[in-house]
């Protein structure tokens, strides 16, 4: 059977989701799992794949992979207890036919987290300059890649302490949410208007935006038109989140007192 799983992860203790020898990543950690539980022998016969790369530090609420089992009921019955805590899968799916987790999605959602928003509705306004089809080449490291990408929906909105950036697409290319970020922080901070993306997208600044530092960005959302079951999370990963929770929680208490009078 091919079996999709809709998995999430924190990114800071992984070399990037993509495999690499002799470093910790996302895929290396979910291969290992399936091979202890003899899932499969060879990844690459079982068609192990993957929705895309998220960068070292990148998180995700929404990852998605698929590979091929003859021992599904193992998988989603056994696979949240082998995969370490900072890994969860939340739901999983009998892959239709042909199915790709990467070219298969008809649209992927990203947020980018500020914690210093600045102007929202500034940013907001500004966000909307991406909405469409355009080149990217000053947001993204493009390569021999097309640099042109369709943009379904942005926006920046509050959340508590932080702004938020959500953008859907058809897809992205290397490191362009994290260049959008950045300009649109720059148009928070009152450092750019709204018409500095419009000339960055036409090619007119004639430069390349830097990316935003990845801790702030997260895989929010793949749509692909297929139904994941819901899966419960692992009691480990449970008490992996709650240790967030309560550390981010602490180092927010720490940070207001030291803030100036």
């Amino acid at each position: 059977m091919n079996l999709a799983f809709r998995f999430s992860y924190f990114g800071d203790r992984f070399f990037g989701s993509q495999m690499q020898p002799d470093l910790r990543t996302v895929e290396g950690e979910f291969i290992e799992a399936c091979r202890i539980l003899r899932l499969f022998e060879d990844w690459r016969e079982a068609g192990f794949a993957t929705a895309g790369r998220t960068d070292r530090g990148v998180h995700a609420r929404c990852q998605v992979c698929s590979f091929k089992t003859d021992k599904p009921e193992l998988a989603i019955e056994t696979l949240n207890r082998v995969l370490p805590a900072d890994i969860w899968c939340t739901g999983w799916a009998e892959a239709p036919e042909g199915f790709h987790p990467r070219y298969s999605a008809v649209s992927r959602t990203y947020r980018y987290y500020f914690s210093a928003p600045g102007n929202v509705a500034a940013m907001h306004e500004a966000a909307q300059e991406f909405v469409g089809r355009h080149d990217f080449s000053a947001f993204a490291r493009a390569g021999d890649r097309n640099p042109e990408r369709r943009i379904l929906a942005a926006r920046v909105f509050t959340d508590g302490r932080f702004a938020v950036f959500e953008v859907t697409g058809e897809s992205f290319l290397w490191n362009m949410v994290r260049c959008m970020a950045t300009a649109l922080g720059r148009v928070g901070r009152g450092e750019a208007e709204a018409g500095e993306i419009s000339r960055l997208l036409s090619g007119l600044a004639g430069q390349r935006v830097a990316a935003a530092p990845p801790e702030g960005l997260i895989l929010w959302d793949i749509e692909y038109g297929v139904t994941f079951r819901p899966l419960p999370i692992d009691p480990k990963s449970s008490r992996y989140l709650a240790e967030r929770h309560r550390y981010h929680a602490l180092m927010a208490e720490v940070s207001t007192r030291l803030e100036p009078e």
